[in-house]
């Protein structure tokens, strides 16, 4: 047996044996956490995926029974934002693979 046939072997998964995030998905299923999870990731990840310029107006920020609460210290922002809303709800859902966001609110 040569090193890459060895290589490959000691790569190959063994029945039973699930990767680190299967078993994180797993647990967070088991225990009913998965949408608390998500609503966590998109507060946390916020800048990431609105970028700078609008994390930097974002003042607060929480996700309550599937409403997105924002609070945008900039006007023109915030009209924005409303007449996208729907983008921003598909934008954040896709995110995560599920329906997390069905409205946005803006303080």
């Amino acid at each position: 047996m040569n090193q890459h046939q060895l290589r490959k072997e000691s790569n190959a998964r063994r029945p039973g044996v699930s990767t680190l995030k299967e078993a994180i998905g797993d647990l967070l299923n088991a225990y009913q956490l998965r949408g608390k999870f998500n609503e966590t990731y998109l507060v946390t990840y916020w800048e990431r995926l609105m970028g700078t310029g609008i994390a930097s107006r974002t003042s607060r920020i929480f996700i309550n029974n599937k409403k997105l609460y924002i609070q945008i210290d900039s006007a023109p922002l915030k009209n924005e934002l409303a007449m996208a809303k729907s983008k921003l709800i598909d934008l954040l859902n896709r995110e995560v693979g599920e329906v997390v966001v069905e409205e946005v609110i803006f303080m």
